[in-house]
């Protein structure tokens, strides 16, 4: 036991000599070192040399990711530099595990353009690319030199910069994972050099979450009921047989930013990525017979009803002909078809079926008059 204890002792020991000892005061600085006794990798899937002058560690393999070992990050600054190698390149802070943790990453062919980087968070191993389109920005990357990040963090909040720390390119005003603390980790094929991390230093940055602008238009369907999932059958596409039965349980499900009702929160990862399907329903009070305009987003397929008639079918799957913009994305500009209500109460019943990344819907009106809806 003693010598495993001063084994874990001298492991340890750089990284505590690198954040060394505060004097009153001073605010801490810790530069992590590069070196593999400090990381967890698969054997082969990482190289420790000296790049540019600089101690850097590089990324072989596109999907296999490296860890940092004993650090539980919460709040602060986190630089470092980067000379991505392969399209795509991603870093993980509160990192609990590979199925939570937050995820900000680059699409390095996209630089210059609009989708250039990205936050998207990974909820129960999914990651909700799809789901926050809002969280993406433009960068320019330079491909054979260094690429300076920083990114600031607060509570709900971040920051990110690239390239230029006067100005950021990204602004999160909630992030959106379940883990509020652990450790941080690369994968992507790159050279990653010159990584500080500054706990609890926020650069002013406030803890809570930003405003969400959507929360002033009363058009939003916003509270809905959810079935259970279920499996789908191979090969068939859909069934009236799978509407739930009279006595099958519901519960309440609320959207969340920008309208979205997030199912993947919910319900998580299907097993093998299995096709599944919920039923959401909802109900509008409308004073007056009139037609409404829905908007709609959704991933990935939909079936919508308004008093138990039939009334639109569409899919939005990244990568297929039927792809809504953008991008095969859930943005409530998927899809709008008109909504015919009767004076009285009318059901809004939509089947959703999801084997791809994130799973929601959002749901508004074109005008909020004469109705009133659970909020």
């Amino acid at each position: 036991m003693t010598k495993i204890r001063i084994a874990c002792l001298f492991l340890l020991l750089p990284l505590c000599v690198a954040a060394q000892k505060k004097k009153p005061g001073q605010q801490e600085v810790i530069k992590v070192p590069l070196e593999a006794g400090h990381w967890a990798f698969q054997p082969g899937t990482v190289e420790f040399i000296t790049y540019k002058s600089v101690p850097a560690m590089k990324l072989l393999h596109s999907n296999d990711t490296v860890v940092l070992k004993d650090l539980d990050f919460t709040n602060g600054t986190i630089e470092y530099d980067v000379q991505a190698t392969s399209p795509f390149t991603s870093f993980y802070f509160r990192r609990m595990s590979r199925k939570e943790n937050e995820c900000f990453y680059f699409r390095m062919p996209s630089s210059g353009k609009g989708d250039a980087v990205q936050y998207a968070p990974h909820i129960d191993g999914i990651n909700l690319w799809d789901m926050l389109d809002q969280y993406q920005s433009v960068a320019w990357f330079s491909n054979d030199d260094w690429n300076h990040v920083k990114l600031v963090i607060s509570g709900k909040q971040m920051r990110v910069y690239v390239n230029d720390t006067s100005r950021p390119v990204l602004e999160v005003p909630r992030l959106e994972g379940n883990a509020w603390h652990g450790g941080l980790a690369f994968d992507g094929q790159a050279i990653i050099a010159n990584l500080v991390v500054k706990p609890d230093q926020t650069e002013g940055l406030p803890p809570g979450e930003g405003i969400d602008i959507t929360n002033n238009d009363a058009s939003y369907l916003r509270t809905w009921q959810i079935s259970q999932p279920m499996n789908t059958p191979e090969k068939i596409d859909f069934s009236m047989a799978w509407k739930p039965g009279t006595n099958a349980p519901w519960e309440t499900i609320r959207a969340e930013r920008r309208g979205l009702v997030n199912v993947t929160r919910k319900f998580g990862s299907a097993e093998n990525r299995a096709r599944r399907i919920v039923w959401l329903k909802t109900n509008i009070r409308s004073a007056i017979a009139q037609t409404r305009q829905l908007h709609l987003g959704f991933s990935d397929e939909v079936w919508v009803f308004i008093n138990g008639k039939y009334l639109y079918v569409d899919k939005n799957r990244y990568g297929s002909p039927l792809l809504k913009q953008p991008d095969g994305r859930c943005t409530v500009d998927n899809a709008s078809f008109p909504l015919p209500l009767v004076a009285g109460d009318n059901e809004v019943l939509i089947a959703l079926a999801n084997d791809f990344y994130g799973w929601g819907i959002m749901a508004k009106l074109d005008k909020f008059e004469d109705m009133t809806f659970d909020k």
